[in-house]
């Protein structure tokens, strides 16, 4: 019987340090371009004369890409190779970000953004996978502590980055700064990142994993679309074939001998909860983010540099906090750490909804960074620890992908959501504004009003004489979307906080758990051997 590294074992791998130093930098390559697009939205609104509904997809495209594949691709790691998926993935990240950079159009845009979760699909639930094969004990819980942490930072630091950049070149620059980090990546993991430790030799579900990507697929553009004038049909064809879909994802999976994703590893209380929890803290931040930039630079006309150093906050609470919630978990266990998270999670969307004015000042937005950056430190490792501790090790590709789908899918349903209360805002407000106006305005410009704030404001450079009413208005109702997409993110948070605190075990009761789970994981080992 082969041993297996489990959350009670300590075990680690050799060259320890620099293995984990390779993943997390694979992890860094596929969590930057999920961020850096959101600062170049505006611009990119105006080389394109992109409506918010486009610019939305160009933000989500990525998540969409990671979410949609992010399964399937762990499942075919874990049979044919981690390290050859990892090195794949990083291989085609490379076309991708060129693609990007020079997108002729925003529906090319859309379709690289794509191309580019797809790359990151198979490398970055690799490194997850690969963490839980070669550490057991408090080493993993450290490790995905600063996997967890690197991961978010790098995903906050993006923006930074991206509005450095865009001070000096153009708009498609952003998606050239994970090239380098995937060229290196690429040769570490090459040379450093062990071969086929722990995986599966059963056959892949492949009918399986064509159905989850249609699912994760389906419902994300069914949400962007429904707030769209005239798409609300297709919208609802889509959302119907998605349900169709989890039907038959669900009756496939009770089914076939070797699930794509193993029902009754789902069923755990410790995974399904933490899974659900994950997906609303780390789609809540990416929501966030999303908004955020749009806000900072349409509404307080930040500099796009300026606009991404508002979220070195964030980056700077989660590479502090997250570490040390891992002493959190071992003290208290993975609910109370969870609760706290989400507590602090809570008060940032709060100070964003009430203190996020069109005169708030820098302070006013780093406070609200700041609590996101604290509560995602702190629920962000119990969320992703709890998945990896509550699987047998060679469904590893199953947590780790399950991970993923609670940053990937979480992010572009919550950005999806955000997006499409943004843009019904939005036009809701521009609307009015024009229903109020003393002046005139045809059917023809008013549409080119509620198109996106970037029209708004080419509207506002054709009639100079209404240039500072028609800025003032799109301002207005840009901060009222805003504040329904904040709106949208309490909720869901209160949710995420109501089903933990009901339904994650607390400390002693998970500890007795997981052992449950290792000795039923061992039996069922040894009956197959």
């Amino acid at each position: 019987m082969t041993t297996h590294p489990r959350a009670t074992t300590e075990t680690k791998p050799p060259r320890a340090g620099l293995t984990l130093t390779t993943l997390i930098l694979v992890a860094a390559a596929a969590n930057l371009p999920l961020s850096v697009a959101n600062v170049a939205l505006p611009q990119i609104g105006v080389a394109f004369d992109a409506s918010q509904t486009s610019l939305n997809l160009i933000a989500i495209g990525y998540s969409l890409g990671l979410a949609a594949s992010v399964l399937y691709l762990g499942a075919l790691g874990d049979r044919y190779g981690r390290k050859m998926m990892l090195i794949l993935g990083a291989a085609l990240s490379i076309p991708a970000c060129v693609l990007c950079a020079w997108a002729p159009s925003g529906e090319v845009l859309v379709a690289a953004r794509i191309l580019g979760g797809v790359a990151a699909g198979m490398a970055y639930p690799t490194t997850l996978a690969l963490i839980t094969a070669l550490w057991g004990g408090q080493g993993r819980t450290k490790a995905i502590a600063l996997w967890s942490a690197v991961g978010g930072a790098v995903m906050a630091l993006g923006p930074l980055i991206a509005g450095a950049l865009l001070e000096q070149y153009w708009w498609g620059s952003v998606f050239l700064i994970s090239l380098p980090l995937s060229v290196i990546a690429m040769v570490m993991a090459w040379k450093l990142v062990p071969s086929h430790v722990n995986e599966s030799s059963e056959a892949v579900d492949n009918l399986g994993g064509v159905l989850s990507i249609v699912v994760v697929g389906t419902l994300v553009l069914g949400i962007s679309f429904a707030p769209v004038a005239g798409q609300l049909a297709f919208s609802m064809v889509l959302f119907a074939v998605s349900i169709a879909c989890v039907i038959l994802f669900l009756l496939r999976q009770k089914r076939v001998a070797n699930p794509l994703y193993d029902l009754d590893v789902a069923r755990r209380r410790i995974f399904w909860v933490a899974a659900v929890g994950g997906i609303i803290v780390f789609g809540s931040l990416m929501g966030a983010m999303f908004v955020g930039q749009q806000y900072l630079q349409n509404v307080l006309g930040y500099s796009t540099l300026v606009a991404g150093s508002a979220t070195l906050p964030a980056a700077f609470f989660m590479v502090l906090v997250a570490p040390r919630s891992a002493v959190l978990i071992a003290k208290f266990g993975s609910r109370f750490t969870l609760l706290v998270g989400y507590a602090l999670f809570l008060a940032g969307f709060l100070v964003m909804l009430v203190g996020w004015t069109e005169t708030s000042s820098f302070a006013m937005v780093a406070a609200a960074y700041s609590l996101v950056g604290v509560g995602v430190g702190l629920a962000g490792t119990p969320a992703s620890h709890s998945l990896t501790g509550s699987v047998p090790v060679h469904r590893a590709g199953m947590a780790s992908g399950t991970a993923d789908l609670q940053r990937d899918l979480g992010g572009a349903i919550m950005q999806a959501i955000q997006g499409a209360l943004l843009t019904a805002g939005y036009a809701t407000a521009i609307a009015a504004s024009v229903a109020s106006a003393s002046a005139t305005v045809s059917a023809g410009t008013e549409a080119q009003l509620q198109k996106s704030f970037a029209s708004a404001e080419s509207i506002a450079q054709a009639y100079p004489q209404y240039a500072t009413q028609i800025s003032e208005a799109a301002k207005s109702a840009f901060l009222a979307g805003a504040n329904w997409a904040y709106a949208a993110g309490i909720v869901a948070v209160l949710i995420g906080a109501a089903l933990v605190f009901f339904c994650f075990p607390k400390k002693e009761e998970e500890v007795a758990l997981l052992q449950q789970y290792e000795l039923e994981d061992a039996q069922a080992l040894e009956g197959v051997l």
